[in-house]
């Protein structure tokens, strides 16, 4: 059985103003992303797993009234999978756009997530979106799309994981403008997670000291530090009723090790923390 193309999509449709999802600046990133829109820049966000990459980009395109077709990036993604491809019903054959395809259609923003994970020839597709053409060939059926003002490119990656194999080729980084995104600054991420949470600020306030010291402890055998969404992850079933600590080593101790020594050093930290 060939495989929907809308499987490896998630699509986003404009949203009015009191819908557009929470997200609170770090700094100069919502006006930089407005210049790249406006301007018909493609745009590149580098940074850790869970700062915050996909929540701004769909707080962007929410604000900009924009369908978002966010695509996340693996190792059997294919130029296929991104432009599309034919598909057989009881009809015969038919065409079925892939998520790229229909966002330069619709004008929207297509947004691909951790694009180092996908194949190096699966990224060659985009070049000629990214460049001053901006336009999308289409060899299976022979068009070449040309993408309306409204399009945007939006790519994202987590620097921490490259290698030289999994490594953006300089031809393709060179494409974009560039925005680093790094974690909130700690009255910032508090704000962050009582937004989203409702918890109460003085624990927000802890759970934020708490994985300020956590990631404090990187360099000793842990691959990743401890994410905001992970520190919501957490507020959220503080805010339920769970009990801290326990809360606490759920989402965010054994979410970064398996090694039972390690493990026992961070809930030091944890009970160190909430006075246990």
């Amino acid at each position: 059985m060939t495989k929907s193309v809308a499987s490896i999509s998630e699509v986003t449709l404009p949203r009015v103003a009191s819908e557009i999802p929470f997200y609170k600046p770090h700094g100069s990133e919502v006006e930089l992303f407005e210049h790249a829109f406006s301007q018909q820049l493609p745009l590149l966000i580098k940074g850790p797993t869970g700062c915050g990459k996909t929540r701004f980009v769909t707080h962007m395109a929410a604000r900009l009234k924009r369908p978002l077709y966010t695509v996340s990036c693996h190792d059997d993604l294919t130029a296929t999978d991104l432009v599309g491809r034919h598909l057989i019903n009881d009809s015969g054959t038919y065409w079925n756009d892939g998520p790229l395809t229909r966002a330069v259609r619709e004008g929207g923003i297509c947004y691909l997530d951790e694009v180092v994970e996908a194949r190096k020839d699966t990224t060659v597709v985009l070049h000629p979106l990214t460049d001053d053409r901006r336009i999308l060939p289409l060899e299976r059926t022979g068009e070449i799309l040309q993408a309306p003002p409204q399009f945007m490119l939006v790519v994202s990656y987590n620097p921490g994981y490259q290698n030289f194999l999994k490594g953006m080729k300089p031809s393709t980084r060179q494409r974009f403008v560039s925005l680093r995104f790094g974690f909130p600054q700690p009255e910032l991420e508090q704000d962050v997670v009582i937004a989203e949470t409702g918890i109460d600020p003085e624990t927000a306030k802890l759970l934020v000291k708490l994985v300020s010291a956590l990631r404090s402890l990187k360099a000793h055998d842990l691959e990743e530090v401890a994410s905001t969404r992970l520190v919501v992850y957490a507020a959220s079933l503080i805010k339920n009723g769970f009990a801290p600590v326990a809360a606490c080593r759920a989402a965010l101790v054994e979410a970064l090790t398996d090694d039972e020594e390690i493990i026992n050093a961070l809930m030091e930290v944890v009970n160190a923390c909430f006075g246990e």
